[in-house]
């Protein structure tokens, strides 16, 4: 019951009243009728009360469906005008054409039909200087609004859907980090606990318990942002600061990793943001390619912006099985991307390369062959 008061609340249930009251009160207010055939085209006189005031009802309920069915109002429009000479009721029935009728065809044809109902008795008694200006006024005017209004809502849609895309694509990005990452961690856990044969079970299962509700929660923050309601997360998204928890996680491994981060290095949330995906997802493959090599993350900042080195040396042990979606590179260099800098991978050093300025702080980023 809330919800069917509220939806009648709405500002759009506010303009359909307006609209309603426009076509009854030519049933029941003479002086909205036209005089010009006395009250009525085809009748040449005024229409009786009680058939005025129902044409007037039966269009003004049509009024409250025009968007799903507009040919409802149309023809109480028409029927309004013929028998009563009730004028008000055509450009709202007009503007629905133009607003809610999808083929260009139909609308085409029944403008044009409207415009003969009208225009044809005009002319006939007054000429083409009477009937042609009200006919543009009351007929095609209208039309040409509905449609524009249509045409506008319509790149309206086409831009939330991209926006919508774009934010999809953002999640699949975020679940990809989370899930390989976590996931990689709880496997390579499971493997050493294989391996220890007993010794250390304990501590080697509670990290996988703590590595794996870490999961969950970060799961549950990303799924709650699809849902119909969901309240985007309050937290800050990890940045530059926690890079030093996540380094430590994969010593934690038994990773050898260095890192060094210039003093005082400031960039935008969203670049620092990038640049923990980016690491994240580096040491998830040194994890998966190389977990024997040394690796060394240096993050530097000059007057061009942020740069990101990872790289790692060789690893004489082979790779460890894990979840592989072949996405993980691909998402990083659009992280980069989109936040105004660019991605350099290669089995070679890399140097940082000179920038031009770009309009956002950039993210520069060069990272080894996990090999």
């Amino acid at each position: 019951m809330v919800t069917s008061r509220a939806s009648w609340l709405r500002p759009g249930r506010a303009v359909d009243v307006v609209l309603a009251m426009a076509c009854v009160l030519p049933g029941v207010w003479r002086d909205l009728q036209t005089g010009l055939f006395n009250g009525s085209p085809v009748l040449n006189r005024p229409a009786p009360l009680g058939i005025a005031v129902a044409l007037g009802l039966v269009t003004a309920l049509a009024v409250f469906y025009r968007r799903s069915r507009p040919l409802l109002l149309y023809a109480g429009a028409v029927a309004s005008w013929l028998v009563a000479g009730a004028w008000p009721t055509l450009p709202v029935a007009q503007y629905a054409v133009g607003a809610f009728v999808r083929s260009l065809r139909l609308r085409v044809t029944l403008t044009a039909a409207m415009v003969a109902a009208v225009s044809t008795p005009m002319w006939l008694v007054y000429g083409a200087d009477a009937s042609l200006p009200i006919s543009l006024a009351i007929c095609i005017l209208p039309t040409l609004a509905g449609v524009f209004v249509r045409s506008r809502r319509g790149q309206e849609r086409l831009l939330v859907d991209q926006a919508r895309a774009e934010e999809r694509a953002q999640i699949a990005r975020d679940m990809h980090d989370v899930v390989t990452h976590r996931v990689s961690l709880m496997v390579l856990h499971a493997t050493a606990l294989e391996a220890a044969e007993g010794r250390g079970a304990v501590e080697i299962a509670g990290q996988i318990q703590t590595i794996g509700r870490a999961a969950l929660e970060e799961l549950r923050t990303l799924v709650g942002v699809l849902r119909d309601g969901g309240e985007a997360p309050l937290r800050p998204q990890p940045g530059v600061a926690d890079l030093a928890d996540l380094v430590d996680a994969s010593r934690a491994l038994g990773l050898a990793v260095e890192l060094s981060i210039e003093d005082d290095l400031r960039a935008p949330a969203l670049v620092e943001h990038a640049v923990y995906r980016v690491v994240q997802e580096a040491l998830t493959n040194v994890h998966k390619h190389a977990r024997t090599a040394r690796t060394t993350v240096v993050l530097a900042s000059d007057e061009d912006g942020v740069s990101l080195a990872v790289r790692n040396g060789a690893s004489a042990a082979a790779a460890t099985a894990g979840p592989r979606s072949g996405h993980g590179l691909l998402g990083i260099s659009e992280r980069v991307r989109l936040v105004g800098g660019s991605l350099s991978t290669g089995p070679r050093p890399v140097s940082f390369p000179s920038m031009s300025r770009p309009r956002q702080v950039p993210v520069l980023v060069s990272v080894s062959p996990f090999t």
